[in-house]
């Protein structure tokens, strides 16, 4: 896959990386630009009380939902990447180091968002371990995935100001 930053993009897009990367925030100032759809793969997993539905249904509501005509749609989920990388026509990856991850997720403690069914008050030893495991661990994985659909617009970046820099060159909806 060839990276293109290239304006305009798709109708069909996924937002992928690290936990803490942002992907949740730069799917929103991207939705705010396109007026596309926005789905927050969390909301749709986990529950308030922080239990989540079964992989049948969770599944089920995720080929719904990439059956719409345009949609943005944000977080990781491994098992669920390439499919959702065959059913989109952008691929927008947040390639940021485990430090930035690592800042992202602390500094979004406390904070009420619209991506997450709670507030997280204290950091989640397991979401840790998965920012500490994602450089090489999942990281490789998606890059090789990546390679396999040349076809697929891709837009990478490797720091948040780098990706703020092109989310402020993108024209608004009209």
């Amino acid at each position: 896959m060839k990276q293109d930053l290239e304006l305009p993009i798709g109708e069909k897009i996924i937002v992928l990386g690290c936990p803490g990367s942002g992907k949740s925030t730069f799917a929103r100032k991207l939705q705010e630009k396109t007026k596309l759809p926005l789905i927050h793969l969390d909301n749709i997993w986990w529950r308030p009380d922080r239990t989540h539905i079964t992989r049948e249904e969770f599944d089920l509501r995720l080929d719904e939902l990439l059956r719409g005509e345009a949609w943005i749609m944000d977080g990781y989920y491994s098992r669920t990447v390439e499919v959702r990388i065959r059913a989109c026509d952008t691929v927008v990856l947040l390639d940021f180091s485990e430090e930035v991850c690592m800042q992202g997720i602390t500094e979004r403690l406390g904070t009420v968002r619209p991506d997450m069914p709670w507030t997280e008050a204290a950091l989640d030893p397991e979401l840790v371990e998965l920012v500490r495991k994602y450089q090489t661990e999942n990281r490789p994985t998606l890059l090789a995935l990546l390679e396999q659909y040349p076809e697929k617009r891709l837009l990478r970046f490797s720091t948040r100001a780098e990706a703020d820099a092109w989310l402020a060159a993108l024209p608004d909806a009209t």
